[in-house]
């Protein structure tokens, strides 16, 4: 009897330890580090795909506060002070939001690093605004993608691309 209740309760330890096996999330986490100039910039975020779907004006709507991202909000820290397309920014960790339009795009910096989606944003959190065109991107880009090139922080995803000046 006692190896029939041990036999069973081997099986019912190894079902429990299958079933958490990991697998990969459908917008996976990303950090991304990089130099400009002096200052070590860091963005962490979530690759939401664009999955057969219309990102901009239809899951992404124009108008209205994105996390820049999928699941918790982006952030972006910098080791030092920054000027971001003209306006200073002091050192640290911040949420980083986008309002996306059809031509151009509010970059939002908050104060507020830790929030969860922009579920709880509030704008008078924010330390920094600044305005900037959107292009069309070279290529498609299936996942949404962040990259640092000459200076500039370009945010690509679909076929459109925005960036904003870091020095």
């Amino acid at each position: 009897m006692k190896k029939i209740i041990f036999l069973v309760a081997l099986s019912l330890s190894s079902l429990t330890f299958q079933s958490q096996i990991l697998t990969p999330q459908p917008s996976p986490k990303c950090v991304f580090n990089q130099m400009v100039g002096l200052t070590d910039v860091e963005v962490e975020y979530s690759r939401p795909g664009v999955k057969g779907r219309n990102i901009f004006g239809d899951l992404v709507p124009f108008g209205k506060v994105w996390r820049t991202g999928a699941n918790s909000n982006t952030t972006i820290s910098f080791s030092e002070d920054v000027v971001i397309d003209g306006k200073t920014l002091k050192k640290g960790k911040y949420a980083l939001f986008t309002i996306p339009e059809e031509n151009e795009w509010t970059i939002i910096i908050n104060k507020n690093a830790k929030q969860w989606g922009a579920y709880s944003y509030k704008q008078e959190e924010d330390v920094l605004r600044v305005k900037v065109k959107s292009q069309k991107s070279a290529a498609f880009n299936e996942s949404l993608k962040f990259e640092v090139a000459n200076d500039m922080v370009h945010i690509s995803w679909e076929n459109l691309m925005v960036m904003f000046s870091v020095k």
